[in-house]
Formats: structure tokens, C-alpha cells, sequence
């Protein structure tokens, strides 16, 4: 299974800085514990020093993300407050059949709300399901559900919508 580790970077900040990012070690040991065969993707492995690149690197790796996310498996996301890179990338995934599982307090919010195919209010409740197998049969079931989707409404992210 292949995972992208999407979530907050930058967030709502004017400055050029990122948000604290210790959730992204906590969260791949979580993934790689309980999915020990599984690939996890971390942007920030192989872009620590993002702030710094001119616009066209910038551009490719935030495309070459976007991409990513449309052909991993699941998109696991943190989403502590308001983040509109980790919506596109929760965006990209869900509307290309992926699954996505979402850490976030936002129950309220419409891109958690309607995007999540699991969602989880903080990471205790995340690894308590990761500990018990729960998780692993709610990303299985998500994909069924999906395919099944995909086999009923060919093309359509949206069945019922006309």
C-alpha cells in the first residue's frame, strides 16, 4: 500500500516559515508500525528547504505533488487548522478514486467533512484504530466502496448530480 503524508506546512502564516512538522515523524512511525510493508511518501523528506526554491521549482514540486496524490493508494492527512495545499492534495486524491483519511478537529469543515473517507478527530483516535486493525479494514472497505462507484458511474466524482 502507498500512502502520501499530506498536511500543514505553511498555513495561514504572512511569514515565510513553516508550521511545527514533529507530526510528520509521529504519524510515518504510526503508518510504518501497522502497515509494515506499506511506502510512506513525506514531502518534507525530500524538500526540507522548500521555502527556498525560486518559482519554477516551487511550481514542479507542488504539481509533481498534486500528481502524486491521484496514484497513491491513501492520502493521509493533518489538518490541525486551515490548509489549502492539503485540500488540493485531499482534492487531487479523492476525486481520482484514492482514499483519504484525515486527522483533524474541523468536523465542521466541508473539505473534512466531504472529502474524508475516514476521518479522525486527533491522532490518539487515529492509532487507536491502527492498533486494533480498524483502520486497515476502513481503508479497504473506502476502496471497495470506490471501485464499486467507479464500476456504477463511470467518470462521474459526483453520482447524482446532474
Amino acid at each position: 500500500m502507498r500512502f502520501f503524508l499530506a498536511g500543514i506546512m505553511q498555513g495561514s502564516h504572512l511569514a515565510l516559515t513553516l508550521h511545527h512538522q514533529g507530526y510528520r515523524g509521529q504519524l510515518r512511525l504510526l503508518l510504518e508500525r501497522h502497515f509494515p510493508a506499506a511506502e510512506v511518501y513525506d514531502p518534507l523528506s525530500d524538500h526540507a528547504d522548500s521555502l527556498s526554491y525560486d518559482e519554477n521549482r516551487g511550481r514542479g514540486v507542488f504539481f509533481h505533488h498534486c500528481d502524486l496524490c491521484r496514484q497513491v493508494d491513501v492520502v493521509l492527512a493533518f489538518v490541525p487548522e486551515a490548509s489549502m495545499g492539503t485540500a488540493i492534495e485531499m482534492w487531487e486524491a479523492h476525486t481520482h478514486g484514492r482514499v483519504v483519511v484525515t486527522v483533524s478537529p474541523l468536523v465542521h469543515n466541508w473539505v473534512v467533512k466531504f472529502l474524508s473517507d475516514v476521518h479522525y478527530k486527533d491522532v490518539e483516535a487515529l492509532e487507536a484504530e491502527l492498533a486494533s486493525g480498524e483502520l486497515a479494514e476502513r481503508i479497504h472497505a473506502a476502496q471497495q466502496a470506490k471501485a464499486n462507484q467507479q464500476t456504477k458511474h463511470p467518470g462521474k466524482a459526483f453520482p447524482g448530480l446532474d
